[in-house]
């Protein structure tokens, strides 16, 4: 597995999760997108006028109308929210991987504006694909990370960031994962902070991530706690991803026992287990959806 270019932008102001389309970034890769595509979906023809999916179709549950994603082949697709057009998807592109990854209710519309040809996959073939094309899973998360800083600095300057001090402590891997990873990296030892002791600084470099092995660590921007995060969570990735200065603060809630992962540690997860890479992208999809949606 090659690694990535994984490049910088000037922040822009956040749009819907689902209508900021990953081919919008500057490290989205048509080429790899294509092949995973084409080795885990199926084709589909879509008429003139035909409704992929539409704002707030169910992606799960007993009335879901579909959880797949697209890559467009032929054609053109409008994203729209209402009876406003925010964009459309071009050949090559890929759209509707938001509600694939966090299995809620779409945010946009999706319309052929003329005849089109897509490749689809839905859940279940988009985790299959990724034990094949781990590289599509490490594409996804640079644009995940480039859309969540945007979104973040938008926030920033508006002076619109919710305060989380009081929220349930978040998690990103289940106890069966949390045991998986500990075997894989049986020869890493944890580090231990005390209650109320500094853990990164905003603007430093990022040379770790860090898992939550016990303990609850509180990230915080503007003085702002924007997660708790608990055992099984993670704080830290997007600087390990695209080696940018870290974007918040985080210090140790209560006392915390943490398990740090270096780039080549990350990297090396990301290709020998996809539920690893899985587990992040849909924690990294969840945050992104959770901002848009406190953006004004």
């Amino acid at each position: 597995m090659s690694d990535l270019d994984f490049s910088k932008t000037t922040p822009m102001p956040a749009a819907p999760a689902e209508a900021a389309r990953p081919a919008a970034s500057p490290v989205y890769n048509a080429a790899v997108a294509m092949e995973f595509f084409r080795g885990a979906g199926k084709g589909e023809t879509v008429p003139a006028g035909g409704v992929l999916f539409a704002k707030d179709d169910k992606t799960s549950g007993l009335f879901s109308k579909n959880d797949k994603m697209y890559l467009l082949l032929e054609g053109e697709i409008a994203i729209s929210v209402g009876d406003q057009v925010l964009g459309s998807v071009k050949v090559g592109e890929i759209f509707g991987e938001m509600a694939t990854l966090t299995h809620l209710p779409r945010s946009a519309t999706a319309t052929a504006k003329t005849s089109c040809r897509v490749l689809s996959i839905d859940g279940k073939q988009f985790e299959t694909g990724l034990q094949q094309k781990p590289e599509f899973a490490l594409m996804l998360m640079a644009i995940m990370i480039l859309r969540i800083r945007q979104t973040a600095a938008s926030l920033r300057r508006g002076n619109a960031i919710e305060d989380k001090a009081g929220a349930k402590p978040t998690s990103v891997f289940d106890k069966r994962l949390m045991t998986g990873l500990r075997a894989l990296l049986r020869d890493r030892e944890t580090v231990r902070y005390g209650a109320g002791q500094p853990i990164m600084k905003q603007g430093d470099t990022g040379a770790f991530m860090y898992i939550v092995a016990s303990g609850v660590v509180a990230v915080s921007i503007q003085g702002k706690v924007v997660d708790r995060v608990g055992s099984g969570g993670t704080f830290g990735e997007m600087a390990l991803v695209d080696q940018s200065p870290r974007s918040a603060n985080a210090a140790a809630e209560s006392d915390c026992e943490l398990l740090g992962l270096n780039r080549s540690d990350f990297l090396a997860l990301v290709k020998s287990s996809p539920a690893f890479g899985l587990a992040m992208l849909n924690a990294m999809a969840a945050r992104l959806t959770f901002m848009t949606s406190h953006y004004k």
